[in-house]
């Protein structure tokens, strides 16, 4: 008897988030990792891939924000404070938008294969 014998999408979503947050830094394959255990999760291949995606999705506005905040602060303190608070911010915020629209394609793809690995 499984512990998740229909699957669970949220959970898929949580676990994809977690795992993209401590192996996101690895190209390619943390992203990949995070999506395949979402899509394991899940179960089927299109719950997988809406695991993968909004672990991916979630991930990337989390990132996206602090890359922005971060950018900012280094910005306020090198430069004029609003002119390079608005220029650090908007340079890390591009930055983060694509780093991790990658990632959240890649999750996608890891999702697929997850829940195609465990069909419902």
């Amino acid at each position: 008897m499984s512990l998740l014998p229909k699957g669970n999408m949220g959970l898929g979503v949580v676990v994809g988030f977690i795992l993209l947050v401590l192996l996101g830094w690895i190209p390619i394959i943390g992203a990949a990792i995070a999506g395949l255990a979402s899509g394991l999760i899940a179960r089927g291949v299109r719950r997988g891939a809406i695991a993968g995606f909004l672990a991916g999705i979630l991930g990337a506005i989390i990132l996206t924000v602090l890359l922005a905040l971060g950018g900012a602060a280094v910005g306020a303190l090198v430069g004029l404070a609003g002119l390079g608070a608005l220029v650090g911010g908007t340079i890390g915020g591009l930055v983060g938008i694509v780093l991790t629209v990658g990632n959240a394609i890649l999750c996608l793809i890891g999702g697929l294969i997850g829940g195609a690995v465990r069909p419902d």
